[in-house]
């Protein structure tokens, strides 16, 4: 292993938020939540950033399920941190924070990107058949794990009966491995933009003459058990400092008179860092495809596994989860799949596209903070 990959930030960062995790309780109070808040977040990226790394070592379709359930460790760990902060389970965090990593991608992230890479190349486009795939198995994952328990009669307000959440449990993970054997194996093509379609079968050409293929980019990496290592590490590492966190979070939404839903929010924004910043970084550089794929595929993965893993961990332990949307979240949800329907219906973007999903977007969180 060389010097260099040691004096990654990537690679100390997990460490020292480990040992932040473990004595932290030994500072004052006010020093640690100041620490605990920032290594979150870089701990967050350095354990996706590791994720990657293992999930290009080892090829698809296992890659994209090595990084799908990192992600959902992150996010499980915070939700179930939240939930365990008050003297009773709070029963809407699961539905706040699915809602609004829902929310935040197909509006805020979306729209970001379109925005962004518009300003910046003009019209760009996309494959309709990947992204019209991942909307229509988002828009059934939403609506059946959010807007359907409100009809329900099993259980009373929003939620589901044990058996009834088990089903949809295990419907939600059917759903997510379908996608991710279509976008891995199947129809990979569907994904792809005409650049890497060009390269794909330029590759697929030299290997069945049996000449290899050269690839252009190469990235000096760790050793495939030391990146395990550390993605272990940090995964550790988020779990302490949530459960750390997760008190003064809710005692600060108290104090400032901000409702449980903000919470939410603050655990999907900090999930989502890593990816959001990916898809960005893909607009600008004029390769939308690889951002709306980056982009629908965190939403599915948020719903598809977080959802089951929580549903299995609820019902062991006795707890209610109330899923239910209210109407104004529900009448925001359908406008915004509405949206989304229509901004990817011609594979083309511009600039309109993205400004009206911002708008949706701000509109979410304006009537989150004042309901």
């Amino acid at each position: 292993m060389k010097l260099e990959i040691l004096k990654r930030w990537q690679t100390w960062a997990p460490i020292l938020a480990l040992a932040l995790g473990i004595f932290g309780g030994l500072l004052p109070a006010t020093l640690d939540i100041a620490l605990v808040i920032p290594a979150l977040i870089v701990t967050v990226l350095a354990a996706v950033y590791h994720a990657e790394v293992i999930a290009e070592r080892v090829g698809e379709p296992y890659g994209t399920l090595v990084l799908a359930v990192a992600v959902t460790i992150i996010e499980v760990a915070l939700i179930i941190s939240l939930m365990l902060s008050t003297e009773t389970p709070v029963p809407t965090i699961v539905r706040d924070t699915v809602f609004a990593a829902v929310m935040i991608i197909i509006t805020g992230m979306v729209g970001l990107c379109m925005l962004a890479g518009a300003w910046q190349h003009g019209e760009q486009t996309f494959t309709r058949r990947g992204v019209s795939a991942a909307l229509a198995t988002l828009s059934a994952l939403a609506v059946l794990t959010l807007v359907l328990p409100n009809f329900t009669v099993s259980a009373s307000g929003g939620a589901y009966s044990p058996l009834q959440l088990a089903f949809v449990g295990f419907v939600s993970l059917v759903l997510y491995g379908a996608f991710v054997f279509v976008q891995t194996i199947r129809h990979r093509d569907y994904f792809l933009d005409e650049i890497h379609e060009k390269i794909l079968a330029e590759n697929e050409a030299v290997a069945e003459r049996g000449e290899p293929v050269e690839y252009v980019e190469h990235v000096e990496r760790a050793p495939l058990g030391f990146t395990f290592v550390l993605l272990v590490i940090a995964l550790v590492a988020v779990v302490l400092l949530a459960k750390t966190l997760a008190p003064g979070l809710t005692e600060l939404a108290i104090v400032i008179g901000a409702p449980v839903a903000a919470a939410g929010v603050f655990i999907a924004a900090i999930v989502l860092l890593p990816e959001s910043l990916a898809a960005f970084r893909a607009a600008r550089a004029n390769k939308l495809q690889t951002s709306m794929n980056l982009a629908l595929g965190s939403a599915l993965a948020s719903i598809g596994l977080t959802i089951p893993t929580l549903a299995v961990i609820s019902i062991a332990m006795g707890w209610t989860l109330d899923l239910g949307l209210g109407n104004r979240e529900i009448v925001l949800l359908f406008l915004s799949l509405l949206v989304c329907t229509q901004s990817f219906s011609t594979g083309r973007t511009t600039i309109l596209q993205g400004t009206v999903h911002l708008v949706i977007f701000a509109v979410y969180l304006f009537t989150t903070i004042v309901p």
